[in-house]
């Protein structure tokens, strides 16, 4: 894989950088999208082995439906045969990323981008084989060798400007609706950038038409994004119990009195039934079985449990249990 000088990827990292510096909000998902592209075309040390090479995964449509490559369909999308050609679909990817997941949440956006890529995906290899069948036309698109992110970018610009009513100026040339520019870069990229995937790009806007579509015929949430929740709930679940181990009782000044945002172990209330002390995590008397004497506070209510509304036998009772005779 030719990398060139090298010169183009710090660009894109500082831009990135930049970017998220002033967002108030940083969007995670397309801040991992841009990472593992990127980490997939450098190849670092560590991930060498793990990574199959790009040879293993062009998007050939021959070559998936005879042998079934799974890996072939999905990881070609994240791989870059250059770096002018990853840091063209990253720099992309950056603006529509942060666009969408801004407007959608993280959870949408993620779910979004797992069926955008599966839709386009498979859009094209049943493109590139009707081709074959109908039109017996093989060798450009059938036997073609395809990588990169384009597909779902060109998705994700359907789904951005789905909603736009302004127009787009194409350097001087063409004036089309926002909401048509997919086509109109469809057009234009095939004419003056040699060697792209034209069914690749209309596969990914015929998948984000089908995507909106989907969308507006289902109006409940999508099982991707109750998934993504589910998993992020999930990993956040350990992150609150460590941070609920370790945090202290906070204590607020105002007025005359002071009250406590947490109680702790070291914190004990009396009862004014029996007068036993009981500790500040229950709010049930041990001895007498009466709630707490104070409010959230830490102030007695007006109304205080006296002695008598237990018998002192059952008080009496009640210690013998407890303590022993």
């Amino acid at each position: 894989m030719d990398r060139g000088r090298g010169r183009m990827l710090p660009l894109l990292a500082l831009h990135a950088a930049s970017e998220y510096y002033r967002l108030p909000w940083k969007p995670p998902v397309t801040a991992g999208l841009l990472a593992a592209n990127s980490l997939i075309y450098l190849r670092p040390a560590f991930l060498r082995n793990i990574l199959p090479s790009i040879d293993e995964v062009w998007f050939n449509a021959h070559l998936i439906l005879k042998h079934r490559d799974l890996k072939r369909f999905f990881l070609s999308a994240f791989y870059h045969v250059g770096e002018p050609h990853l840091v063209c679909n990253m720099m992309s990817l950056l603006w529509k990323g942060i666009q969408l997941e801004t407007s959608m949440g993280s959870a949408e956006f993620a779910s979004m981008v797992a069926a955008l890529l599966g839709m386009s995906q498979g859009i094209t290899l049943v493109l590139a084989k009707s081709l074959l069948l109908f039109f017996d036309y093989e060798r450009p698109y059938y036997s073609e060798y395809a990588v990169g992110f384009s597909g779902v970018l060109f998705a994700m610009k359907v789904v951005l400007n789905s909603q736009s009513e302004n127009y787009t100026d194409f350097l001087g040339i063409l004036i089309v609706p926002t909401r048509y520019t997919a086509w109109a870069e469809l057009i234009l990229i095939q004419l003056f950038v040699p060697g792209v995937s034209f069914l690749g790009h209309l596969g990914g806007i015929l998948a984000g038409i089908l995507y909106l579509w989907l969308k507006g015929t289902y109006s409940g949430a999508a099982p991707l994004t109750l998934l993504y929740r589910g998993i992020s709930s999930a990993l956040r679940w350990p992150m609150r119990i460590v941070r609920n181990l370790f945090r202290s009782p906070t204590t607020w000044i105002s007025g005359r009195g002071t009250s406590r945002g947490a109680r702790s172990v070291s914190d004990k209330w009396r009862s004014q039934a029996c007068t036993d002390d009981n500790s500040g995590l229950s709010s049930i008397c041990e001895l007498s079985g009466l709630p707490s004497n104070r409010n959230d506070n830490g102030f007695s209510p007006r109304h205080l449990h006296r002695s008598h509304d237990l018998p002192s036998d059952e008080l009496r009772r009640r210690r013998i249990d407890r303590f022993g005779r």
